[in-house]
């Protein structure tokens, strides 16, 4: 499993995402589009009756595309049955656009274009109005997204990939995109999104988890503050309407020793420290690291996988 993983990643640094009309992802929302617009919305069991047909119906369809696509590479030469799951695997990462979109905002920053910054984090990486943020606040938007998407973009895709192969990965991909898509939590959505989000819920709780653990270790290797995060991470992780998000970002407010706000909903790290624009290439680092380590924790596990499977086979031989 590691050199499928390790290629998605190269095919992803290297390519970026595919056109819309190959991208599997794209695919997930048109489906997850084709159903809301048949969806009932009146009441509380109907629409999250539909909720649950239309997720899991996709996570079948998924999940069934991952098992054919990798029966049909076990009769492909082994070179391009690599490239192909790899291609298949990339599409649940979301790697260098995460880099690129944080990189293009604080560039604008950097330029004292404002109001370019707040266009470009509304484009890229949050769904909330940003019309009214200042720099230090469009910067710890910027800090958040990177911390969390470590989580849904990196980590967890590749969590799901080395448990349970292309199948579960896709699986994992469809989820977030139905929560990202139907999650509301709003008198529209709130009972249509009820099941995905809160399967989101479940399948995010380890990763992100992980990835919060990650932070820490890649603060500790790196030159930033790793008792800061361990500190942060403990005490602020649950301070987020979100039971997942909170770990990651609040891991990398302490790294940083910045404190990430959101008005009204959260507050996390050092009360007294509001991020700069300077400190997202910090974080960007963070998120490099903390993909480095995924990569490890996943050369381990295949290591300690075919360790068990050569013991196995040994017992059954004897």
């Amino acid at each position: 499993m590691m050199a499928p993983a390790l290629l998605a990643l190269l095919i992803d640094v290297t390519l970026g995402e595919p056109p819309h009309r190959y991208h599997p992802v794209v695919w997930m929302g048109r489906w997850l589009a084709l159903g809301k617009r048949f969806s009932s919305f009146e009441g509380r069991w109907r629409p999250m009756l539909a909720g649950s047909v239309i997720t899991l119906g996709g996570i079948t369809m998924v999940s069934m595309a991952g098992w054919i696509i990798e029966r049909l590479t076990t009769r492909l030469p082994r070179v391009l049955a690599l490239f192909v799951q790899a291609s298949f695997l990339k599409s649940t990462l979301s790697f260098r656009g995460l880099v690129d979109a944080a990189t293009e905002i604080q560039t604008a920053l950097a330029r004292d274009d404002l109001q370019g910054a707040r266009r470009l984090l509304a484009w890229h990486l949050v769904s909330r109005d940003t019309t009214a943020l200042d720099v230090s606040q469009v910067a710890a938007a910027t800090i958040e997204s990177v911390a969390e998407n470590a989580s849904d973009g990196i980590i967890a895709p590749l969590f799901y990939y080395a448990i349970g192969g292309l199948p579960l990965a896709l699986v994992y991909r469809f989820v977030n995109t139905a929560d990202a898509m139907l999650g509301y939590r709003d008198d529209v959505y709130e009972w249509l999104g009820k099941v995905p989000a809160r399967l989101d819920d479940l399948l995010n709780w380890i990763p992100a988890r992980m990835t919060a653990a990650f932070v820490v270790l890649a603060a500790r290797l790196g030159q930033e503050d790793a008792e800061g995060a361990w500190r942060v991470w403990r005490r602020d992780a649950r301070k987020t309407a979100s039971p997942n998000a909170g770990h990651p970002m609040s891991a990398m407010a302490g790294a940083l020793g910045v404190a990430l706000v959101k008005t009204g909903h959260y507050r996390l790290g050092e009360d007294d420290c509001l991020p700069h624009p300077h400190d997202i290439p910090r974080a960007i680092r963070l998120l490099k690291s903390v993909t480095a380590l995924a990569m490890l924790f996943l050369a381990l596990h295949a290591v300690v996988r075919w360790h068990w499977r050569a013991i196995l086979k040994r017992g059954y031989a004897g």
